[in-house]
């Protein structure tokens, strides 16, 4: 997920940033994946976010019956179009063909209206965590807190430097034996 790799980086970054060198240096862990899921906001805006894929889904679902239709039409009819008639007929469904794709990128594309929606609304949540995870991790003597939810792939940890439940606290998320949590007020 893009969200994890954005909070690893940044939780890299500050760590390496605020580290001095010491001959030996502590590392610990969070699983952002897991305090993501325990927030409600996070499941508020996924929920939102998928609102809006769906409905943009539906619209192009849409726009592609209209151009199948189309098509349809223009094969039962073919032979009765003079030349320019199937060359305008074709080209038009070319050209729609072309608008749904071109939609489709705006919306779902790299850097489409999806992904920014879901960068600025996540940001926030975002820098919430890794003021949480700073905070804990300043406050019990951490020098490195890495994020094995992310890309990369722990082959040893020792749970005692798992941070998740510390930093979920830190957020207000009452955490119970099972490592699941509520939001206190």
């Amino acid at each position: 997920m893009k969200a994890s790799r954005i909070l690893l980086a940044a939780v890299a970054i500050v760590a390496l940033a605020a580290t001095p060198a010491l001959a030996q240096q502590t590392i610990a862990y969070v699983d952002s994946e897991l305090i993501l899921q325990q927030l409600p906001d996070y499941a508020s805006i996924q929920q939102q976010l998928d609102r809006q894929a769906t409905e943009w889904e539906n619209e192009l679902k849409a726009k592609q019956s209209e151009v199948d239709d189309q098509f349809a039409t223009y094969k039962a009819r073919e032979l009765l179009y003079t030349r320019e008639e199937r060359d305008r007929k074709r080209e038009e469904i070319v050209r729609m063909e072309a608008d749904i794709e071109r939609l489709r990128m705006k919306y779902f594309g790299p850097e489409g209206d999806l992904f920014s929606q879901q960068d600025n609304l996540m940001r926030p949540l975002q820098e919430r965590i890794l003021a949480a995870v700073e905070e804990v991790a300043t406050r019990e003597g951490y020098d490195y807190v890495l994020d094995k939810s992310g890309d990369y792939l722990f082959l040893f940890y020792r749970e005692q430097h798992n941070l998740t439940n510390r930093v979920l606290e830190e957020l207000g998320i009452d955490v119970d034996q099972g490592g699941q949590g509520r939001q206190s007020n």
